[in-house]
């Protein structure tokens, strides 16, 4: 009779499942990674907002140069000037009324509603050169200043 031979591969310590501290653990350093992940999206966020009203900026300067070239007549003649105001002006009966009512409510139409959206417009007729300055406020974007200002000069 042959005798049977049995072969055991337990080495003789006992193997369970996960201890609660190691769950603990894991859950731990779980969430702080996610708390990590959030502040980059916050701060990703703020700072494509602040973006986005640095290009609005540039193109609403340039949607106001391109109204005064339109009516050169009267930039040149530094009827476009507006000192820096922050206020959207009545809209008037002139070209030159709208066209400065409109370019502000533009402005706080899409930069910001704020008291610190503002605009400015200087033309000097002896050089022909028109400038337009926009103003905001830029406090939530990382690292930014408060006052942030945006200015274009061109020649009529």
């Amino acid at each position: 009779m042959r005798t049977k031979k049995t072969t055991s591969f337990n080495s003789g310590g006992r193997q369970g499942g996960f201890s609660l501290l190691e769950v603990l653990i894991s859950v731990v350093v779980l969430s702080i990674g996610l708390l990590g992940m959030a502040a980059l999206q916050i701060n990703a966020m703020k700072n494509s907002q602040s973006s986005f009203q640095r290009t609005q900026a540039v193109m609403l300067s340039y949607y106001m140069l391109d109204a005064m070239r339109a009516n050169r007549a009267d930039a040149i003649a530094e009827n476009y000037n507006l000192a820096k105001t922050c206020v959207v002006p009545v809209e008037g009966g002139s070209l030159v009324s709208r066209d400065r009512h409109f370019w502000l409510q533009a402005l706080k139409d899409n930069i910001g509603v704020a008291a610190t959206t503002c605009g400015q417009i200087t033309c000097v007729a002896a050089t022909s050169i028109c400038t337009v300055r926009i103003y905001w406020n830029d406090d939530r974007g990382t690292g930014g200043a408060g006052e942030q200002l945006f200015e274009t000069s061109t020649r009529m």
